[in-house]
């Protein structure tokens, strides 16, 4: 029997993404090939994109494997609505490190069929990779999917090289005719400026961005002490232990935003307890 009801994302993120007297109804808010006509959680600073740093984690705190290896820790229900919330954001951010780990596809899958007269696909949010050094491979899952049809054009978000000029022109080179675009922003210590970045991607049309990973990326964000630069920290944790050789992400956090977090909701999807945070204003 065919469905004729339009599948509506976890009420746990409605609930954090959007005011409750918003007439949201129905995953048709969701789908379409006009992005900017997407409802999507919106910053108060229109400056920069709404920012939710977003990962799985073992009871031990630990997000990878031994050397960053990628570890599989959410369960079929918690991975569903990590890729509803893929589709309530403009973009997908994660690190070169996570790229070349995991080879991520940053697009969403997990999620129920559309009925069949309904007239869109569902929204396809942007990939977005920080690579300083240009190491992303053009061979890339998220190169496939862009030149598919079942993802959008990636985006390498890097700065000015200081040295060995000449071989990265070469590897700009490849990779923009494998269909990267590369965005330059400021650096901070050989880094990218997280502020600036964020500031980049609004000016380019981001209104939200989602942060999946790594650990540098996440150390990163929680770190920044010039400006406010997330909004919402949306955890999944598996009950399960890694032990010591896993990565976490939580030994070099200093910085105040983590003091300035509140506990929003928690919510258990098979399990998993997926637990909500907001960063409260300062």
């Amino acid at each position: 029997m065919l469905t004729t009801e339009v599948p509506r994302p976890p009420a746990v993120l409605l609930d954090t993404f959007f005011d409750p007297s918003n007439d949201l109804t129905g995953l048709s808010l969701y789908t379409g090939d006009d992005n900017a006509l997407m409802p999507t959680p919106r910053s108060l600073d229109e400056s920069r994109p709404y920012v939710t740093l977003t990962f799985a984690q073992s009871l031990d705190a630990k997000i990878a494997g031994k050397g960053g290896k990628q570890l599989i820790l959410s369960g079929s229900e918690s991975m569903a609505m990590t890729h509803w919330m893929r589709r309530m954001h403009d973009a997908i951010m994660v690190g070169i490190g996570t790229a070349l780990n995991d080879d991520p596809q940053l697009n969403t899958r997990r999620l129920p069929p559309l009925p069949a007269e309904h007239s869109h696909k569902y929204h396809l949010p942007r990939p977005v990779v920080l690579d300083t050094n240009l190491r992303l491979s053009s061979n890339c899952k998220l190169l496939k999917n862009y030149k598919a049809g079942n993802g959008r054009r990636p985006w390498i978000v890097t700065i000015a090289p200081r040295t060995d000029i000449g071989w990265w022109n070469n590897r700009r080179t490849v990779l923009e005719e494998a269909g990267v675009q590369i965005i330059e922003v400021e650096s901070n210590d050989g880094q990218v400026h997280i502020p600036a970045l964020l500031r980049k991607l609004r000016e380019l049309g981001v209104r939200s961005l989602m942060v999946e990973g790594g650990a540098r990326v996440i150390q990163s964000f929680f770190n920044e002490s010039q400006a406010k630069v997330f909004d919402s920290v949306i955890v999944t944790v598996a009950p399960t232990f890694v032990g010591e050789d896993g990565v976490g992400y939580g030994a070099n956090i200093s910085g105040g935003s983590v003091q300035n977090l509140k506990h929003v909701q928690s919510a258990l999807f098979g399990r998993d307890i997926v637990v909500v945070l907001e960063s409260k204003e300062v």
